[in-house]
């Protein structure tokens, strides 16, 4: 990031550069190679059945033996936890994400393009780099496994990647969506998305795509003003028909009830999206239950974009503390782009995206609908689009799939053993039994009672290694400056006071006045500010960090008819805001 002069001189007169090392944690093999939870309730998915008192051998990365404490025999040598009073669920999937897309507001210049004031190369960089970060962030939600349902080519050298780190989820990955249309403005060079326009060119990219062994094939169907289904039908058709020549599933992109139908009779294997704008009828819930077709809602996807476009936020603190804080950071900069280079003034969409819409209630309407008729339901959030963070956004899906009338056992086999027997993954994920992965959430409580335990998973065993959900995500003095400020622009004053001390000094730079003293002086202050100010955000201009001391320079709007400009000092101390120094 660029330096301002005058932040590096405050931050020169006022501190010494102490050194600072990025404290990480790595997971530590078990000290024995068989691990066995013993004494729990085990959530078993196959028979939507709780049964108590049982144990499970764990032997390298695969479950050797599950049954009940007082008939399995604890081998020699073997680490123990003892689970009594605890549930043991299988680790869950997130059957819709994309690696190449960051979840933040330059992400999709097809759909919003800010490449004058943020290259879409940037975006592309901080999604490679970050990678390691975005999957311990999966881990820390108990998602065991992904599914990338589309990108660039680079996408299966990811695959290869993450599958080999400890650190990492499961990965099952396609190439390039093979498309109708061409959206603008993405990469050319490794191209997410290809159209093709022949039968014969849908084939060629599906050969192009075997040397590198897809998990399965993605198609985007997409229909065009003036453009019937029908003209478009005989490129999905020879796409379906090459891949299942192949032994490859197929996935599709079809929204529309008319292209789901064409695309479900053609031999779609998962449709990747829920159809939104007819309730579907009874014919084709027969004929994606009698096809066996996998039914992925995505709920909230459209959620994000609505969020950003209008900067109207309520960010759950699920998504204020799993997502990645900076891409989440930059969801509100529309409030600060000037609205020629955006294109649109985001309060006169306030009117327009209603929230839920018409669209939503059709969505709803038909999850309910597909899950009553038998059909295979298998939760997926379209992470990495605008406003839908990577990791985080899945509870809150997995909470409107219950809203939309599902129980917590169908949400939970949703995200377990539908999704494996979705994608064809059945033999090593999805359940807990002999043979398969060791995938495995540790709760405290019984989610099949209470959703709302998958908020906040302690526990994870991973490929048989147990991970602590607070030590897979590094927290540097930097992430906890940037939480606090996405809480302060999303006015979550709990989120917003967690990243400080209980004893946190607030003072006047200039004068040494203490301008607040701890925790609660903070929240009488700002809880005033947020309710009232409705308004509020806080640009961040600049940002030096000198080991734990963060220095901010802030452009504050919405008090007042002129900006309040300012410096920030945050000193961080045990994983805390100690300090904060305001000069103005």
């Amino acid at each position: 990031m660029k330096k301002f002069p005058l932040l590096w001189a405050v931050a020169l007169v006022i501190y010494a550069l102490p050194g600072y090392t990025q404290s990480t944690t790595s997971p530590a093999n078990n000290a024995s190679s068989t691990l066995c939870i013993t004494h729990a309730n085990l959530i078993d998915v196959n028979i939507s059945k709780t049964l108590a008192d049982q144990t499970i051998i764990i032997e390298h990365d695969r479950i050797l033996a599950t049954g009940p404490s007082k008939k399995l025999k604890i081998p020699d040598g073997a680490t123990v936890i003892d689970a009594t009073g605890k549930y043991v669920m299988p680790g869950m999937t997130d059957a819709h994400i994309h690696f190449f897309q960051t979840g933040g507001l330059y992400t999709r210049p097809d759909g919003l393009n800010l490449m004058a004031v943020y290259p879409y190369e940037k975006d592309q960089q901080w999604a490679k780099e970050h990678l390691s970060d975005m999957m311990a962030r999966y881990l820390a939600c108990g998602i065991t496994t992904v599914a990338d349902v589309g990108g660039p080519f680079s996408n299966f050298a990811i695959r290869d990647k993450v599958n080999a780190d400890p650190r990492a989820t499961n990965a099952w990955v396609t190439g390039p969506l093979i498309s109708t249309y061409l959206p603008p403005n993405l990469d050319k060079k490794d191209p997410p998305i290809v159209k093709v326009t022949t039968p014969e060119e849908a084939r060629e990219l599906v050969r192009k795509q075997l040397p590198y062994k897809p998990d399965f094939i993605k198609i985007w169907y997409i229909v065009v003003p003036g453009m019937p289904a029908e003209s478009t039908l005989p490129i999905v058709k020879a796409t379906i028909d090459e891949s299942h020549a192949h032994g490859l599933k197929v996935a599709v992109h079809a929204t529309e009830y008319e292209t789901a139908k064409l695309a479900v009779t053609a031999g779609a294997d998962i449709l990747v999206h829920s159809v939104d704008d007819k309730e579907l009828d009874n014919e084709m819930l027969q004929l994606l239950k009698n096809k066996h077709t996998v039914y992925i809602p995505t709920l909230t996807v459209m959620h994000g974009y609505k969020r950003a476009f209008t900067q109207q936020f309520d960010f759950p603190m699920h998504d204020l503390k799993y997502g990645d804080p900076f891409m989440l950071g930059t969801l509100t900069d529309l409030q600060h782009i000037d609205k020629s280079v955006v294109g649109f003034e985001y309060k006169n969409l306030r009117s327009r995206h209603v929230i839920p819409s018409k669209e939503d209630t059709v969505m709803r309407t038909n999850l309910r609908l597909a899950q009553q008729a038998g059909v295979n339901v298998v939760a997926g959030t379209d992470a990495g689009n605008i406003g839908t963070l990577h990791a985080s956004s899945f509870f809150t899906e997995l909470q409107a799939m219950q809203q939309s009338g599902l129980s917590s056992w169908e949400i939970i086999r949703s995200a377990t053993i539908n999704a494996a027997k979705g994608f064809g993954k059945d033999k090593d994920y999805g359940s807990i039994e002999k043979g398969k992965i060791a995938d495995l959430l540790l709760l405290e409580k019984d989610p099949t009672q209470d959703l709302n335990v998958l908020a906040d998973i302690p526990t994870i065993i991973h490929r048989g290694i147990q991970l602590q959900a607070k030590e897979l995500l590094t927290v540097t003095p930097v992430i906890l400056v940037q939480q606090q400020l996405n809480a302060y622009n999303t006015r979550n004053i709990e989120a917003f006071l967690a990243p400080y001390s209980d004893s946190t000094a607030i003072y006047d730079q200039a004068s040494g006045k203490l301008l607040m003293q701890g925790k609660e002086q903070m929240r009488q202050r700002y809880a005033g500010i947020f309710e009232k100010a409705k308004e509020l955000h806080c640009q961040l201009v600049n940002r030096i960090v000198m080991g734990n001391t963060v220095i901010d320079h802030e452009r504050i709007t919405g008090m007042g008819e002129k900006p309040i400009e300012a410096v920030a000092v945050y000193t961080v101390e045990n994983g805390k805001i100690v300090k904060v120094s305001f000069i103005r």
